[in-house]
């Protein structure tokens, strides 16, 4: 596997950087997303009906402006606006900046499973799917599943297939959450969760990682366990800090869970990017299987995020509450894509191996790169992110450093406030992503190396 080191320009960032590029407009953009204010919300100084406005025909023909509109948005759904990851991608090809922020590769997923994909549309299959899943697809998931986790599932009543993890954790919490829930998040976390539990109107308790090593808080976790809690939520490898759950801290959570009848839900699409241990699935844990809704996809392990194939592992009693919201959310998956994930997951355990050791490299690339420009860079033990520490430079917060970073020297990344539900907890970080080819990399670290000072 080539996971992109050729010399050529690639198809995201490598664009040259226009000092003319840094306007006075990319503070304004910037801050108004990474503030969570919509571009589209009013200013304080301007009437609500000034938010939007549309055009229409004049008597004579000629377009008029027509009376502006408020923007609308239920109030559960108020707070989140356009997302991090949009935005940053936005201002990436706005300002010519190489995107080290956004977690998508910019190198193409393997020959084998786009063939097989053309395969299956020439053959026909290009009608709605069976909604939980295609059968091969189903049994390929369980064949992997039984192979990474030790754990025999029946693909017919225990595996649903989704339109990606996003939305596989969207039905487990719409389909087991009730209004008043409470469910447990582990900060940072990845900003869907937060956004599809205020959907659910669900009660959000978060349990903050600290660096350098990001470790489970135990005692504070289980302080924060009460009556309420419905269901806590891992996400191990975890996005976007890189730490993965060691067994003990897998093990002490089952315990909480099952002394206090409480859901999981596994969040585990990078788990095959661990690079220092074997990953553990939770639903593996003693006693945890019957608790556990196990969330997956394709797009990572296979650099395919465009097809969007996710899937929930859970036993009957828990896959019928995540089929019943599936089933009213995309009721079915992209029919060929499937076909396709099937003949992925069957790939021979030599890929899974290689696509380790390539991204071990590009991790190792960016890390010295970051630390030679003088980060303070966090150990990052899975995924395809590192955590870094940017006061080194002297700036106030994430998003100031963020904002510097796109406008003077050239690179994205992700301010990690905003994944945190107490966002001075994450100012003083950084993300950034490794899945981008070498060449992309090493000029993101010598643009950082040759622009940003410590102070």
């Amino acid at each position: 596997m080539n996971l992109a080191t050729s010399t050529t320009t690639p198809r995201h960032g490598l664009m040259p950087l226009n000092p003319s590029s840094a306007v006075s407009s990319l503070r304004r953009s910037l801050f108004s997303s990474l503030r969570k204010i919509s571009p589209l919300t009013p200013m304080a100084s301007a009437p609500a009906s000034a938010a939007l406005s549309t055009t229409a025909p004049a008597d004579n023909g000629a377009a008029k402006p027509a009376e502006m509109q408020p923007v609308q948005v239920a109030k559960r759904l108020e707070k989140f606006k356009t997302t991090i990851f949009t935005q940053m991608s936005m201002l990436a090809v706005k300002h010519g900046a190489i995107n080290l922020g956004q977690g998508f590769p910019n190198f193409d997923g393997p020959d084998f499973v786009k063939e097989a994909a053309i395969k299956a549309i020439n053959a026909g299959k290009n009608q709605y799917a069976r909604g939980y899943g295609v059968p091969e697809l189903n049994s390929a998931v369980a064949e992997r599943f039984l192979k990474d986790s030790g754990l025999q599932v029946d693909p017919d009543k225990e595996v649903t297939v989704t339109s990606g993890c996003t939305e596989a954790i969207a039905a487990t919490i719409l389909g087991l959450i009730n209004p008043g829930d409470e469910v447990i998040l582990f900060a940072p976390f990845y900003d869907s969760y937060e956004a599809t539990l205020s959907m659910a109107g669900a009660d959000v308790k978060a349990i903050t990682l600290r660096p350098p090593d990001f470790a489970v808080p135990l005692e504070e976790l289980k302080s924060a366990v009460s009556k309420n809690t419905r269901a806590i939520m891992i996400n191990t490898p975890h996005n976007p800090t890189g730490k993965m759950f060691t067994r003990e801290e897998l093990e002490f959570i089952a315990d909480l869970c099952k002394e206090n009848d409480v859901l999981l839900f596994a969040d585990e699409v990078y788990d095959k990017l661990a690079f220092e241990a074997d990953h553990i699935s939770m639903a593996s844990i003693p006693g945890m299987y019957e608790r556990t809704v196990t969330l997956n996809s394709l797009g990572k392990t296979f650099s395919l995020t465009g097809w969007k194939i996710g899937w929930a592992i859970a036993p009957p009693h828990l896959t019928w509450g995540v089929r019943q919201a599936h089933s009213f959310l995309t009721f079915a998956t992209c029919t060929p894509m499937q076909s396709a994930a099937a003949s992925a997951l069957r790939a021979p355990e030599s890929y899974f191996e290689e696509l380790r050791r390539d991204y071990g490299a590009k991790k190792a690339l960016l890390v010295d790169g970051l630390e030679a420009a003088g980060f303070v860079v966090y150990p990052s033990s899975g995924t395809y992110f590192v955590m870094a520490d940017h006061t080194p430079f002297g700036f106030g917060d994430d998003v100031e450093f963020c904002e510097y970073l796109i406008r003077e020297v050239g690179v994205v990344a992700i301010p990690p406030s905003v994944f945190y539900l107490n966002p001075e907890d994450g100012k003083n970080l950084v993300r950034f992503t490794f899945c981008k080819d070498d060449d992309t990399l090493r000029a993101a670290v010598d643009r950082m190396k040759a622009k940003l000072r410590r102070k």
